[in-house]
């Protein structure tokens, strides 16, 4: 499992009647690596996880992995109400060939440190695959601060990551300053890529990717072999779109570009629902803007596969 690179937090497609197209699910996986993504994570909260049966999570992760045939890492999002739940799926996700997870706090219960310790200890426990921490307090109301990081590290062989969406760069600076280079660092939130690897970050948790797989994937490298200049002009021109990632509604947003650019559907599970009004309007605007102002340097990914 290498730690590094752009993994998309890939959204799930939902038919029309609002089951699993898992078909298409095959295909993108397959079309965002062929656009030079390291990696794939399922079942994250882009994927809307929370509205997903345990047998569905599980049916996705064998789809992706069976469609990517050991090209790159297939990595799962674990998340669940309880402890013992968050452990069947991270054995699961060993079972189906999965290579890493990406471990997210318990929902709904804001633990205490000790708390939340010991479930992100018994999932790293339950199977030896190398594991993510994800960290989004924003997001999820717990908050991973960096000298408990230090501890869960020094405790756990094989935790290897953190996916940092506290949005707070410094952050990236502060685990690096306890464990150096113990720890693989990824950014999660689109709109801190740039700033965050300057502060030493390996790696891209990243959203609008779904749509925009070789943009991303080039904005990446240009910031990690240090073409500032030629970063910064992808970046500004990318900012609008990347800037959805991190609302409320960000699935809904995402799964819209990814419609206006015919990457699948806007398609949600309730509670959420699609875009309609002035917010559907926003989100086309700004798509049809990023298309129309595209810079040279922002060269298109490859066409989706009919």
């Amino acid at each position: 499992m290498n730690w590094n690179g752009v993994m998309p937090a890939m959204t799930t497609c939902f038919k029309q009647d609002l089951s699993i197209d898992h078909d298409f699910v095959a295909r993108h996986a397959r079309w965002l690596v062929e656009n030079g993504c390291s990696g794939i994570i399922c079942l994250g909260s882009l994927a809307e996880a929370a509205t997903l049966a345990f047998d569905e999570k599980v049916a996705i992760l064998r789809t992706v992995v069976k469609s990517l045939n050991g090209s790159v890492p297939v990595v799962s999002a674990i998340s669940a109400l309880s402890t013992s739940e968050a452990v069947a799926l991270a054995q699961a996700a060993h079972q189906e060939g999965c290579s890493g997870l990406m471990i997210l706090p318990q929902y709904v219960y804001k633990g205490d440190w000790r708390e939340n310790k010991a479930h992100v200890a018994a999932i790293l426990k339950a199977t030896p695959l190398p594991g993510m921490l994800y960290n989004n307090p924003v997001a999820y109301g717990v908050d991973f601060l960096p000298d408990q990081i230090e501890e869960l590290a020094s405790e756990h062989e094989n935790f290897a990551a953190v996916k940092e969406s506290s949005t707070d760069v410094r952050r990236v600076t502060a685990i690096r300053s306890l464990l150096g280079e113990r720890l693989s660092i990824f950014v999660g939130v689109d709109d801190a890529i740039v700033e965050g690897i300057a502060a030493g970050a390996v790696g891209w948790v990243a959203g609008l990717v779904n749509a925009f797989p070789r943009e991303s994937v080039d904005l990446f490298n240009l910031a990690r072999t240090g073409n500032t200049q030629q970063a910064l002009e992808l970046y500004r021109w990318f900012l609008p779109l990347l800037r959805m990632d991190t609302v409320p509604k960000f699935i809904q947003l995402i799964k819209q570009v990814q419609q206006e650019a015919g990457i699948g559907s806007a398609r949600v599970r309730p509670p959420r629902l699609e875009l309609v009004g002035n917010e559907l309007e926003d989100a086309r605007a700004a798509f049809r803007a990023a298309q129309a102002n595209r810079p040279p340097i922002a060269a298109p990914s490859t066409p989706f596969p009919g």
